[in-house]
Formats: structure tokens, C-alpha cells, sequence
């Protein structure tokens, strides 16, 4: 038995069916898992399903947009607790490196370029 779940387009041709067996005044299968009742039963159980599929998708995404904002609200106060330490204990402590910047001391300084002869 296939494992994917069918197409849109097929679910809509299976809907088809049912309506159209509605219509059909002596339809009486010898196997009551085939009746119209059961049918529109399926289809019921269907409808709820991927409303409620619907509902934890919205969830999901409300869930992960609240992540995310307080993941960026994070980053920026980590940002702004790098620059606190900076000003706090000066830019070429210890505690500055420890946060992970660099030290002015490990800077590289600029070196002058020889001037280019022509």
C-alpha cells in the first residue's frame, strides 16, 4: 500500500465519485464499508484531519516566529553586552577577549606602503 499521500487533484476526483453516487438511486454495495455512509464518513474524518493538520501548522509557525524574534532579541543584546564590556573595562582587557573580540593589542598595525616608482 503506497505511503505518500495522494494528490490534491485526486482527492478532488474522489469527491467527485461521492457526489456522483449520491445521485445514484439503486447503489447498494454487498460490502458496508463501501455505502455511501461510509463514504461520507471518510470524508468527514478527512475534512477534520487537514483542519486540524491546518491548526498545528499555524501553530508551528506562530511557535517559530517566537523563536526567532527572541533568538534576533538575543543576538542584539549579546552585541550590546560585547560593547558594555568595552567600555567597562577598557579594549584591551582580558575580559575583552573572553567575550570574543580582540584586544587592541592583538591588532595588527597599519604599515606605511613604499611609495610606487614609475
Amino acid at each position: 500500500m503506497p505511503t505518500k499521500r495522494p494528490r490534491s487533484t485526486i482527492i478532488a476526483a474522489d469527491r467527485a465519485v461521492i457526489v456522483a453516487l449520491q445521485d445514484v438511486s439503486n447503489y447498494a454495495p454487498t460490502n458496508p464499508a463501501y455505502s455511501l455512509t461510509a463514504l461520507r464518513d471518510l470524508l468527514e474524518a478527512l475534512t477534520q484531519a487537514q483542519e486540524t493538520e491546518l491548526r498545528a501548522k499555524r501553530a508551528y509557525e506562530v511557535a517559530r516566529e517566537q523563536a526567532d524574534e527572541i533568538a534576533r532579541r538575543l543576538h542584539r543584546t549579546v552585541l550590546e553586552v560585547k560593547i558594555q564590556v568595552m567600555a567597562q573595562y577598557g579594549s584591551d582587557s582580558p575580559v575583552v577577549h573572553a567575550v570574543g573580540r580582540k584586544q587592541r593589542s592583538e591588532r595588527k598595525r597599519p604599515v606605511r606602503r613604499a611609495p610606487l616608482q614609475t
